[in-house]
């Protein structure tokens, strides 16, 4: 991918951060935290966001900590694959996107595990939908870290552009001084 981010062609898939998996995920608090600057800013951004959940019966739910951040119009769909794009519901998810906005070609995504899930969906959305694939690495991971630095590096040889939470939500913001801008700096600080 070599174009700059923008939040008017872009929408977020949030990957199965879930209550009884998070424990086990290295680095959870630092993907946790960039999680939340990830939501706050889509919110504030107005990009859309999906949401899925890896079998919720057995893994529970999205962790509090990020439930309340999801505006209540956000598709969360409950899936048994582990690429996004062949759980039954994501194709609809995906067209109500592209039909409710402007020209979209950019998946933004953060969750876990990045070697299983998260490296999954990246590859059926360059394969199936033709989409420029952004990562948030430090909003990823993997229960080793091994694991999920192997999955960068995988992702990056396919084309995705993997860079910092922070990168992505300054390139959707674009320019210092507006209100939201203003209103997303308290993130940073």
């Amino acid at each position: 991918m070599n174009k700059i981010i923008k939040a008017h062609s872009s929408f977020l898939i949030m990957i199965d951060l879930q209550e009884r998996l998070m424990p086990a995920i290295f680095n959870k608090n630092e993907i946790i935290k960039n999680s939340q600057c990830l939501l706050t800013s889509a919110r504030e951004l107005s990009v859309p966001l999906i949401v899925t959940e890896q079998y919720p019966k057995g893994i529970g739910s999205t962790i509090p900590e990020l439930k309340n951040l999801i505006p209540q119009d956000t598709s969360i769909i409950s899936k048994t694959t582990f690429s996004c794009c062949d759980a039954p519901e994501f194709g609809n998810a995906f067209l109500n996107l592209k039909f409710n906005g402007a020209s979209i070609d950019t998946a933004i995504l953060f969750g876990v595990e990045s070697h299983i899930c998260v490296l999954s969906t990246a590859m059926n959305l360059i394969e199936k939908y033709g989409l420029n694939v952004v990562i948030a690495a430090d909003s990823c991971g993997s229960r080793t870290e091994k694991n999920h630095l192997l999955a960068l590096e995988a992702a990056r040889s396919i084309g995705c552009l993997v860079v910092p939470t922070e990168t992505i939500i300054y390139q959707m913001l674009g320019e210092a001084g507006t209100p939201q801008f203003k209103a997303l700096l308290p993130l940073f600080k």
